[in-house]
């Protein structure tokens, strides 16, 4: 009967220790998000001329290709109109991190200059697999590595890109491409991506 009761109530206990457990570190991770927030809110504004601006790559975009594929047409429309404005990628930096880095009041201004990057890098992406699925390889192929070396998170850059890779054989830029996802951040983000391409390298 002892142990009958024993074998109930340690669990209980267990369990009981694990939320307990699970809650103090929750209410630590949240105390300190707000402790950097408030920390991040009296950041004062910093000069953002030293920030590492996209340029967008038009002199690897040939207007005279597939000039009568709306698709196409759409995507250079988009860059065209980027071009007028800042591009600079935060992809894994929080609004906390901005403020921290840069100071509070630039921070809706960082936000738009990350929004136009996110834009940017879709389109690229869009773009470079419209040149590949009509047969110009070599054009998504500069696309794609431009997106690639800009920092971009897209996985469709780095798989279409690596597709390229091991049908010519070149392991080299396979294992080169492999280290960039391993740079991306946040962590948790990219361990599909990276198993894929470890896979593609393992094929070459």
């Amino acid at each position: 009967m002892l142990l009958i009761l024993a074998s109930l109530i340690i669990p209980i206990i267990w369990l009981t220790y694990e939320l307990k457990k699970h809650d103090k570190l929750e209410k630590n991770a949240l105390n300190d998000f707000w402790r950097r927030e408030e920390e991040a809110n009296l950041v004062r504004k910093k000069p953002l001329d030293n920030l590492n601006y996209v340029e967008i790559p038009f002199d690897f975009i040939p207007e005279s290709l597939l000039t009568d594929n709306e698709e196409v047409k759409d995507c250079l429309e988009l860059l065209n109109k980027l071009s007028e404005k800042k591009i600079v990628n935060f992809t894994g930096f929080s609004n906390t991190d901005l403020k921290m880095e840069y100071g509070a009041a630039n921070l809706t201004e960082l936000s738009q200059y990350d929004e136009n990057y996110t834009l940017y890098a879709r389109t690229i992406y869009k773009l470079a697999n419209l040149y590949y699925q009509n047969g110009y390889e070599s054009n998504a192929r500069v696309l794609l590595e431009k997106a690639v070396e800009s920092g971009t998170d897209i996985s469709g850059n780095y798989l279409l890109l690596a597709k390229i890779y091991q049908e010519h054989e070149e392991t080299d830029k396979l294992n080169s491409l492999l280290r960039s996802a391993e740079n991306l951040r946040p962590a948790a983000s990219k361990k599909n991506l990276i198993r894929s391409l470890e896979e593609c390298a393992r094929k070459c």
